[in-house]
């Protein structure tokens, strides 16, 4: 038996506003825009893979891509000189995949975190799981602390260490109000960026805390084969588990009370999405630094454009967060060549009146 979610008479959601469209039509529609956002998503990867300082023709971009993943007979062009193929597969392509695996995992984060919530100013760093990086990041830049372990590993290590803290402050998940676990959020939040702002006073000079700084705006510059796998396996492995979800999202757009008329355990349901959310959070802030607006804007705007329903806001939301971030990233590395601006400055510089102009959609 299908179960349909109606909204509590008498209660507006802060996130879903819209009139529903009839099912045939909405499903036709969100499958359409589906298929054409992988597709633009497809043609992203490639196309900014064709941006740097040496021109490079788009066959040579897919036949170097071919070859390198064995599908070499297909290529539609003869082998670039070893100095142009390693530009496009050791540092173009690497950093235009990080770009999308993060701008995914943001986008999919901002879209679980405002549904449990029902916060529509929920984004992926609710939880404090970025402020947890940067300590983590900046006790092993300053302090030397893991025994030489990267950066990016102690940022990892330090977003998981301030959601188990959450955890603990929420009663093992045990809680009953979704106020409770956007201010717990907060809490974590600002003791972790405390610790980070101690330790940068303290043991940080002009350059250390000039590169943190840098990091911490947000960058793809260290994108590189070993550690894009490594994020891409988690982020990927998260969202196919969030898509697992999406029934259970929906009904908590309209409160934990209905979820739970409608069977939900909405105890369990809620620390695996929080767990799940958090972990390919810590592995995309691990990676980039923090970069915000992504996981704000991004599930706002795409609930503009289709169904609010989650099988179908989720994997759009990937889509739209990666396309997103790719070309965001490329204007980044290459306006001002050589010089290369943080990504997360860029984001919110177009973010905020781009989510102005959202707000004002939704309102009207």
């Amino acid at each position: 038996m299908t179960t349909k979610l109606h909204p509590p008479v008498g209660r507006a959601d802060p996130i879903v506003s819209h009139k529903p469209a009839p099912s045939g039509l909405r499903r036709a529609s969100a499958a359409a825009i589906v298929l054409l956002t992988v597709a633009g998503l497809l043609a992203s990867i490639i196309a900014a893979s064709l941006f740097g300082s040496a021109n490079i023709s788009p066959g040579d971009v897919v036949s170097t891509i071919l070859r390198h993943i064995g599908l070499g007979e297909i290529a539609p062009n003869p082998p670039l000189p070893p100095l142009l193929d390693a530009l496009i597969w050791e540092s173009r392509f690497p950093r235009v995949l990080l770009s999308a695996v993060v701008g995914a995992a943001l986008a999919v984060s901002g879209a679980v975190l405002q549904a449990i919530t029902r916060n529509p100013l929920a984004d992926p760093y609710l939880l404090g799981v970025s402020s947890g990086a940067s300590t983590g990041a900046v006790a092993v830049l300053l302090l030397g602390v893991g025994g030489g372990v990267s950066l990016s590993t102690g940022a990892f290590v330090g977003g998981l260490v301030a959601f188990g803290l959450l955890l603990v402050l929420l009663g093992g998940g045990r809680v009953a109000s979704p106020t409770r676990v956007v201010l717990t959020g907060v809490l974590v939040s600002q003791f972790f960026a405390a610790v980070t702002s101690l330790i940068l006073m303290i043991n940080g000079d002009a350059n250390s805390t000039r590169g943190f700084t840098y990091w911490l705006l947000g960058t793809l510059a260290g994108a590189r084969w070993e550690g894009v796998t490594v994020t891409a396996v988690i982020i990927l492995i998260g969202l196919v588990a969030i898509l697992f979800f999406a029934p259970s999202l929906d009904a908590f757009t309209f409160g934990w009370d209905s979820a739970s008329a409608l069977g939900i355990n909405v105890a369990a349901v809620r620390i695996w999405l929080m767990v799940l959310t958090s972990l390919i959070t810590a592995a995309a802030v691990a990676s980039s630094g923090a970069i915000g607006f992504i996981g704000l804007l991004v599930p706002h705007a795409v609930r503009i454009l289709t169904s609010p329903m989650h099988r179908s806001l989720l994997p759009l939301s990937a889509a739209v967060g990666a396309i997103l971030l790719i070309w965001v990233d490329t204007f980044a590395r290459t306006a001002f060549s050589p010089y290369e601006l943080p990504v997360g400055v860029i984001t919110a510089l177009l973010g905020a009146p781009a989510f102005a102009l959202v707000l004002k959609r939704l309102e009207s």
